[in-house]
């Protein structure tokens, strides 16, 4: 019997609301765009529906600019795993501006994967203000 191939879908990307890791509620959608301020406290990313995968573990990725950590090395890129809890999932994977700001302009990509295999890749382009 063939495994079933999972499914995957963005269903938006772009700039939202905060998340808030104390609810199941997703992050609402602000602005669907590739191009995202770099500004204090600003959440992007996007959201990927998932199906035909539960209970396989999902890899997420996200490489930034080099930002620099507190001993002036270059922070690593920031990921994880997650076990896909149904059949028809959706998961919110990005990341927020913290300060400084000045050295997080750039591009950020943010990747999934189930099983070695990529399923979803975005790049976003961090912009400073102007007043910068």
């Amino acid at each position: 019997m063939a495994k079933k191939k999972p499914e995957v879908k963005l269903r938006s990307w772009g700039r939202y609301t905060p998340l808030d890791t104390r609810s199941k509620e997703l992050p609402q959608l602000i602005k669907m765009t590739h191009d995202i301020p770099c500004e204090l406290g600003v959440e992007f990313g996007y959201i990927a529906n998932i199906r035909k995968a539960k209970n396989k573990k999902l890899y997420y990725c996200i490489y930034h600019p080099d930002i620099p950590d507190q001993e002036g090395g270059v922070l690593p890129p920031f990921d994880g795993e997650e076990y896909i809890r149904q059949n028809d999932w959706d998961f919110f994977i990005g990341d927020t501006i913290w300060e400084p700001i000045d050295n997080k302009a750039g591009p950020w990509r943010v990747t999934l994967s189930i099983d070695g295999q990529m399923i979803a890749d975005e790049t976003f382009n961090l912009i400073l203000p102007e007043s910068c």
